[in-house]
């Protein structure tokens, strides 16, 4: 089993080809060298990483553990920090869809954060009807929502953080933190 330290400098050796394909082989089942999920997470965090332009900086800080009063209290699969966003990340590479459980863990974790800091959870299939309905009841602690299939899409297009930062207005907006971001352009 490769270390945390080992898996990073793994997935950072990908550029955009990479995770495509790395993706595919997600979407298969078939990522050796891999723990199951693992790659999932790592792939999410490295195209946002990618994304990095000199106008944009952005900083990861891939899977890491938080301790309190000498006790592991959390496992984050990782955080992304953009100008004036910074959001935690979960991810989840199951069979089915993700249930309920993900959204309310993520709303205990944001309630120990500054008040402006947003949930991501990506899905590798997607949520069911009482994630989705949580997630809707969460504000002010912010959960957006991503499915594989919109995963695929800013894969596709290179655009993690312009997407995100559509989900993050329309959530602002209109109280919708699960808006597909296949359903209009980037603005």
């Amino acid at each position: 089993m490769a270390t945390p330290k080992e898996l990073e400098a793994k997935i950072k050796k990908l550029r955009w080809p990479g995770l495509k394909k790395l993706w595919t082989a997600i979407k298969a089942g078939d990522t050796p060298g891999w723990e199951p999920g693992e790659a999932f997470e790592y792939l999410v965090l490295r195209a946002f990483e990618l994304e990095h332009t000199k106008d944009e900086p952005v900083s990861i800080r891939y899977p890491y553990d938080v301790n309190l009063f000498d006790e592991k209290v959390e496992e984050i699969d990782g955080a992304v920090h953009l100008p004036g966003l910074s959001i935690l990340v979960e991810s989840k590479d199951w069979d089915g869809n993700v249930p309920i459980g993900p959204i309310a863990k993520m709303r205990n974790q944001l309630l120990r954060r500054p008040a402006g800091t947003v949930g991501v959870l990506f899905a590798q299939r997607g949520f069911t009807a009482s994630a989705v309905a949580l997630a809707h009841f969460t504000l002010p602690q912010a959960i957006l929502l991503w499915t594989g299939p919109e995963l695929e899409l800013a894969l596709s297009e290179e655009t993690m953080y312009r997407y995100l930062r559509l989900k993050y207005r329309l959530c602002v907006e209109n109280g919708i933190p699960d808006y597909d971001i296949r359903e209009a352009s980037i603005p």
